[in-house]
């Protein structure tokens, strides 16, 4: 197995990620990787380096479980919010729940569709039906309104805080899902086509064609967006994909399957961070002789912590040299320190994004 500390710099790509900001082409740039490995960290430490090169820079969270707001200490919403301390950085936290409720009232009304006493209409039931049957289509009808939105705007880069690592593959397949969405509707409608009538005129309004036009027409608007945002994704002049990790042996697993997931989808990704590292710059075998020199020398309970200290770092090399193994030739492998404070605040991500831009050196 390759030790990091053993290689020579000019024999790997650049440890940073200067190739983003360099690459004045890219408009999309994914973050993602295992839950709690700082995916929200790096995209946002990536998005303040990238507000330094681009005229207008947009940061959005697909999570559900945003953590935008924690990390600019900032409230963020579904609209575009400007950072403090930034004129060109705005971030925003996309919720599909929401986003289908407005989807479902902006269909009501232009069907004219009521409710029942229970307050349900035909479209509610309709789009229930969708979601139970096929898990995703409101995430994928919500991010199409997403990208609508995104691609009237302005910014000329997006970066995304993507959820863990199977709700990021769920997300780029999100073509496949409407092709099954398309399917499903127009078995609902071939099979349930005179009972969806009858509900209809009980919901108070709305013929069923009505109905089903307005949902088929929004899959349709829905699909055409998708595979329209799905090219560009799969075009490496235009989109990136930074995989975050541990060095761990669960986040190296789960970094190897989406490497290899967004090779089969065409995604371009060339680019690893490795966070929460002991002592980057040093090796075990180095800090090992170290303790060993003066370890006599300290108390029980010192002696102790720096033991298991030890012992994750020797853990931590494994894997980081497992990782030069896999991607050292052709992926820039960045480094980042495990710090003694929470990296929260602009101040302290505009700090500790220059580590991603300034690598820090092996060789020292």
């Amino acid at each position: 197995m390759a030790d990091p500390y053993d290689y020579d710099d000019e024999d790997l790509p650049d440890p940073s990620l200067k190739n983003i900001l360099e690459q004045d082409s890219l408009q999309w740039i994914f973050v993602g990787g295992k839950g709690g490995v700082g995916k929200t960290t790096t995209s946002c430490c990536l998005a303040t380096q990238l507000a330094k090169h681009r005229k207008k820079v947009l940061i959005v969270s697909t999570d559900p479980a945003h953590n935008l707001s924690d990390a600019f200490c900032q409230k963020i919403g579904r609209e575009p919010t400007l950072i403090q301390g930034f004129t060109n950085l705005s971030a925003m936290e996309i919720d599909a729940t929401e986003d289908l409720d407005k989807m479902q009232r902006s269909m009501e009304d232009a069907t004219g569709a009521g409710h029942d006493e229970d307050g349900n209409s035909g479209i509610q039931s309709l789009l229930s039906e969708l979601t139970n049957s096929i898990p995703g289509i409101d995430e994928a009808m919500s991010f199409s309104e997403l990208m609508k939105q995104v691609q009237n705007s302005d910014y000329d880069v997006v970066v995304f805080d993507t959820a863990p690592t199977g709700h990021t593959l769920r997300l780029l397949s999100f073509p496949t899902i409407l092709e099954k969405a398309f399917g499903k509707l127009m078995d609902l409608k071939d099979r349930f086509g005179g009972l969806i009538g009858q509900a209809s005129a009980l919901f108070g309004g709305g013929s069923p064609d009505q109905v089903q036009d307005a949902l088929l027409g929004r899959l349709e608007e829905t699909r055409a967006v998708i595979n329209k945002v799905n090219q560009a994704f799969q075009d490496p002049a235009l989109t990136t994909f930074v995989c975050v990790c541990i060095p761990e042996f669960l986040s190296i697993y789960e970094t190897e399957r989406l490497v290899q997931e967004l090779s089969k989808f065409g995604i371009d990704s060339h680019n690893i961070v490795v966070n929460q590292v002991l002592f980057p710059e040093k090796d075990a075998e180095e800090l090992g002789e170290w303790f060993d020199s003066n370890k006599d020398d300290m108390q029980k309970e010192a002696r102790e912590i720096c033991s298991k200290m030890m012992a994750r770092k020797r853990m931590q090399d494994k894997y980081i040299g497992q990782c030069f193994d896999l991607y050292g030739d052709d992926f820039h492998v960045v480094l980042m320190p495990l710090l003694d404070h929470e990296v929260r605040g602009v101040e302290k991500l505009r700090d500790f994004s220059e580590l991603l831009i300034n690598p820090i050196d092996l060789e020292e």
